[in-house]
């Protein structure tokens, strides 16, 4: 099947990110309030990005990897996915939550010693750089973010990324149409605003949510990824939202030299109408342009 062809005006993506959040595991593969089975959704999601047949340059997880911060439960997280980022080379970027806990999450699942401080990195993927960001608070559910953290971040962008930068955190800088959310919210942001703007950074990934949104922050497109585990219903009065057990979903993110898209992706096997067989695909392939527009944009 030919793959490489160009159907539009626009270029491949030069980049491509799988931005999943909120699995919320627990130990012994229980259900998240008895109720919910998150390692089933997990399990969904890593299957629907296999059968995606990308090969995604990174996997970004934003927080909330295990509900309970237990040590089995990141054994599992990383038991369900390297392997498959193994089998799609890709790398895999775990973010801290507010339900995860720092000395755990180290020793269990970044191979790292014990200890509380924050969890910051950077990644390169060819030029686009991806900043991780601990907006968590050891004891709280609520972000905020150090001195220090903030210094090392403005230190970071102080030399721009050839491809630009990607902010990714739990906690993302947005107001929540669920106003008990706001309790919840990232404090300050004013302060990480004074640092990220005229940065090179393109766009911010957040989670903690549990709903998909988007917003600007300094300017920045944000987009917040609903979770595996569970969604918010939204479609009840704002202060009697909770979670429900559909809608879960996963985004992904194509990046190009002059814009992001970010697209979301419902968990569930669906039944689709019809497909494109290779067939059909290497046909059209082979025509011209104007001969594509008559075959497939024509009214009959």
């Amino acid at each position: 099947m030919t793959s490489d062809v160009r159907f539009g005006q626009y270029p491949a993506p030069d980049r491509v990110i799988v931005h999943l959040s909120d699995p919320h595991l627990l130990a012994d593969g229980r259900r998240l309030y008895d109720a919910v089975d998150v390692q089933a959704n997990l399990e969904q999601a890593l299957r629907q990005i296999e059968r995606m047949q990308l090969r995604p340059d990174a996997m970004v997880f934003t927080g909330d990897l295990a509900d309970l911060g237990e040590a089995d439960a990141y054994r599992r997280l990383r038991e369900r996915v390297e392997p498959v980022a193994e089998r799609l080379g890709t790398t895999i970027v775990w973010l801290m939550g507010n339900h995860d806990e720092r000395s755990v999450m180290r020793t269990e699942l970044l191979d790292l010693p014990a200890g509380e401080q924050p969890l910051d990195a950077v990644w390169d993927f060819g030029g686009l750089r991806v900043i991780g960001l601990d907006s968590t608070v050891p004891g709280w559910h609520h972000g905020e973010l150090e001195d220090s953290q903030l210094e090392w971040l403005e230190s970071v962008l102080a030399t721009p990324a050839p491809l630009g930068s990607i902010l990714a955190m739990h906690h993302p800088p947005v107001p929540s149409s669920i106003p008990f959310f706001d309790i919840l919210e990232l404090r300050d942001q004013h302060r990480l605003e004074a640092v990220l703007r005229g940065s090179d950074v393109r766009a911010i990934l957040g989670g903690h949510l549990h709903y998909s949104t988007s917003s600007t922050f300094a300017g920045i497109p944000v987009q917040v990824a609903s979770a595996s585990c569970y969604s918010m219903n939204l479609s009840l009065p704002s202060v009697e939202v909770n979670g429900m057990f559909g809608g879960q979903s996963f985004n992904l993110v194509h990046v190009y030299d002059d814009r992001i898209t970010h697209s979301t992706v419902p968990l569930g096997d669906y039944t689709t109408a019809d497909t494109f067989s290779a067939a059909f695909v290497d046909r059209m392939a082979a025509l011209t342009p104007a001969e594509r527009l008559e075959a497939f944009s024509r009214k009959r």
